[in-house]
């Protein structure tokens, strides 16, 4: 075999090698597409399965009709009576020094409502507070909103 013929062979073998690894990579590409469709499908189709489990549930409807028929609401452990603990309270005071009337609801006693809160708000923590069918958020974000003066815009025409 002559110089000529071995470098046009190992031309011929690393081109071919070449192309090999070239549709592997493509072939990688194609399989990481194919993943992520068919993830983006199970995520749709369980988010589809949790709505419709969501519809079904009780406290789902619960927390929906509190929502729609009280423009301030507020998740808390406790009562606005007798908070039971410090954030409840903190909220509870703040609503109260803006002489806000709200609907209170002690989820303290019942876990399967203070889960079903949590997935339905999706927010971790109690008090979950809503204004106008909206989550506001905690204890952090309403004393925030308090003392920059944004609450009290919120809540203007809640007054008594």
């Amino acid at each position: 075999m002559t110089a000529t013929n071995k470098v046009k062979s190992f031309l011929y073998i690393n081109s071919v090698f070449g192309f090999g690894l070239f549709l592997l990579k493509i072939s990688k590409i194609l399989l990481t597409i194919c993943a992520c469709i068919y993830c983006y499908r199970k995520c749709i189709l369980e988010d589809k399965l949790l709505s419709l489990k969501m519809l079904e549930n009780k406290n789902f409807k619960f927390i929906e009709n509190e929502i729609k028929n009280n423009k301030v609401v507020l998740f808390m452990k406790g009562t606005k009576e007798s908070p039971a603990c410090g954030f409840s309270g903190t909220v509870v005071a703040i609503l109260n020094k803006l002489g806000v009337e709200f609907r209170d609801i002690n989820v303290l006693f019942d876990a399967e409502l203070r889960e079903d809160l949590k997935k339905f708000s999706d927010w971790p923590t109690f008090p979950q507070l809503y204004i106008n069918e909206e989550l506001v958020g905690g204890c952090d974000i309403a004393r925030e909103l308090y003392q920059s003066g944004e609450l009290e815009k919120m809540l203007k025409a809640y007054t008594r």
